[in-house]
C-alpha cells in the first residue's frame, strides 16, 4: 500500500506552468489521506479565479495513479483557509524574490 510520504515525493512533480514551482512547495496541498488504494488530496490554488484548477486535477491524478496500488485519486480545490505566500517553502520563496 501507498503511503503519504510516497504521494506527497509523487506531488512534487506537479509544477505549477506559471511560476515553475512544484505545489508542494508552493503550498498548495492542505492535506493527502489514503484509504487503501484511493488517494484524496485537499488543495487550494493562489487564487480563485485560477484557469489552471482542471490542469492540476489532471496532473495529480495522472501522477498519482502511477503509485503502485493507487486505483482511484480524488481532488478536493478549497479556498479555506485562502492561500498567501507564507505558505511556500522558504526555497520557492528565495525564488520568486520573497522576503522573509
Amino acid at each position: 500500500m501507498v503511503d503519504e510520504r510516497q504521494v506527497i515525493e509523487k506531488l512534487r512533480n506537479c509544477i505549477d506552468p506559471e511560476l515553475g514551482i512544484n505545489i508542494v512547495d508552493l503550498g498548495l496541498i492542505y492535506s493527502v489521506g489514503i484509504d487503501d488504494s484511493r488517494v484524496n488530496v485537499l488543495m487550494t490554488l493562489t487564487t480563485p479565479g485560477c484557469p489552471l484548477d482542471s490542469y492540476f486535477v489532471r496532473d495529480i491524478t495522472d501522477k498519482l495513479k502511477t503509485l503502485k496500488g493507487v486505483k482511484d485519486v480524488s481532488v478536493e480545490l478549497t479556498f479555506e483557509p485562502p492561500w498567501s505566500p507564507a505558505e511556500m517553502s522558504t526555497e520557492s520563496k528565495d525564488l520568486l524574490g520573497f522576503v522573509n
